[in-house]
């Protein structure tokens, strides 16, 4: 009765317009790598390097806002295009530019990571349920060859970013491929123009106590924010490419996984912004707050997400622990109702304002899905649309969960937003987002 209620009374509701969104212009430059000694490099922007997140741009802009490198002294402005030079200038002293030229790619291959003995036959038949059985997570060799492995794995693509250091790619075509950037402990750091392209783990672990069935666990995400403040995520594309986790095989009746998160912020990280980003294509896409020990986080993990488009992804468009999370202006793209899980996780003591966002679903899809309640108790939702078919509805995501689910949560999350530089109407945002968000579109 509670979800036939839900769907009537939505669709019901009046049929809005959605105008266009005008398009932007830019320059094109020349940069010099005085580091490198490499010759002048063509491409779209480079003084990417040097801009700094405007004011009142989310919660990034807080206090001292965020600056990245954009002080770097020409000595510390880097042009990188391996990931030995990557590395080499994500150590050097801040505050420093690291421009991205092209794709960069680890050195080694999941086979140059192994060690003790360790083979995915030999791990699968230690550890077969029907052989290990379901009350205790691995342990013994096998599982220590893989803790092993995994560790030398992190030392080559797990690269540290620091304080006051801006990375942005050059052009269209900088990439990221199978290396995960961890923002640890930092302050002022900027992320821009990348593609981020399947970090996936070459070793993940099998926990038969993770659920009712047990669950494979990987470790890297493409980027790891933890610890750190002041960190703005813009204008990156985030993809597993050809290894998506839907065409991974099966163990022990589980999906075997190789990716983690796309952008995960955690461990009391705070005043975050992650704007303009087009994830694509993944299963657990952004964490903000990774435990309900609000020992650690609670008071933090303020982040803003907007004009992001989440396209064909299953979960966590976030998924919220303690924060005030402000969500606006995104494209929700959900096609399947079969690779659709949710979108708004609303965790322990999470307080997420969703606000004129877009939500285009195939069909098939139940609006009174996009929201789970993960142990929370509260969130507002306003001015969100929904567009199924070709129609254009305005959506109270509270209310749609709330015909349907038990517990019912709060509709004021008891904060209003007062960081950011504007909202668009919800009817113009599949627009401009679809059309701007992602890596390249910073020319």
């Amino acid at each position: 009765m509670k979800r036939a209620v839900a769907l009537t009374a939505l669709l019901s509701l009046a049929v809005l317009a959605a105008p266009a969104a005008s398009a932007t212009s830019a320059t094109s430059a020349t940069v010099v790598s005085p580091s490198s000694g490499t010759a002048p490099f063509q491409g779209p922007r480079p003084d990417l390097g040097r801009q700094t997140l405007p004011a009142g741009d989310g919660w990034a802009s807080e206090g001292t806002g965020t600056t990245g490198g954009a002080a770097a002294p020409a000595s510390n402005v880097h042009v990188v295009s391996t990931r030995t030079e990557l590395a080499t200038a994500l150590a050097a002293p801040s505050p420093s530019i690291v421009y991205v030229k092209g794709t960069i790619a680890p050195e080694s291959t999941c086979a140059d990571y192994v060690t003790g003995g360790y083979t995915l036959e030999g791990y699968l038949a230690a550890y077969d349920p029907a052989v290990w059985g379901r009350t205790a997570k691995p342990s013994g060799p096998l599982e220590a060859a893989r803790v092993a492995s995994a560790a030398r794995q992190t030392a080559d693509i797990k690269l540290k970013v620091r304080s006051g250091t801006t990375v942005v790619g050059l052009g269209r075509d900088a990439r990221l491929r199978g290396l995960n950037l961890h923002v640890d402990k930092a302050d002022s750091v900027i992320i821009r123009n990348i593609t981020f392209e399947d970090t996936a783990d070459c070793f993940p672990q099998w926990d038969p106590t993770d659920g009712a069935e047990g669950n494979w666990n990987s470790l890297y995400d493409n980027i790891t924010v933890t610890g750190s403040t002041h960190v703005w995520v813009d204008h990156n594309t985030f993809t597993d490419g050809d290894n998506p986790d839907s065409a991974q095989p099966r163990h022990f009746g589980r999906p075997y996984q190789v990716h983690d998160g796309q952008l995960d912020i955690t461990n009391a990280s705070d005043f975050v912004t992650a704007s303009w980003n087009r994830f694509s294509g993944h299963d657990k896409t952004m964490l903000i707050g990774s435990t309900n020990n609000p020992a650690n986080d609670a008071g933090k993990l303020n982040v803003t997400v907007h004009h992001n488009h989440f396209e064909n992804v299953l979960q966590r468009l976030p998924r919220v622990r303690f924060g005030q999370v402000h969500v606006y202006n995104n494209h929700y793209e959900i096609p399947d109702a079969e690779t659709f899980s949710y979108a708004l996780g609303v965790g322990v003591q999470s307080q997420i304002f969703s606000e004129n966002n877009f939500f285009r679903l195939g069909r098939a899809v139940d609006p009174a899905s996009l929201v789970r309640n993960w142990g929370g108790t509260a969130m507002t939702s306003r001015g969100d649309v929904l567009r199924v078919g070709g129609r254009v509805v305005p959506i109270d995501l509270v209310a749609v969960h709330n015909a349907v689910n038990d517990p019912d949560l709060g509709a004021d999350a008891g904060w209003t937003p007062v960081l950011h530089t504007g909202i668009d109407p919800a009817e113009s945002v599949r627009r401009s987002v679809s059309r701007h968000a992602g890596a390249g579109e910073l020319r």
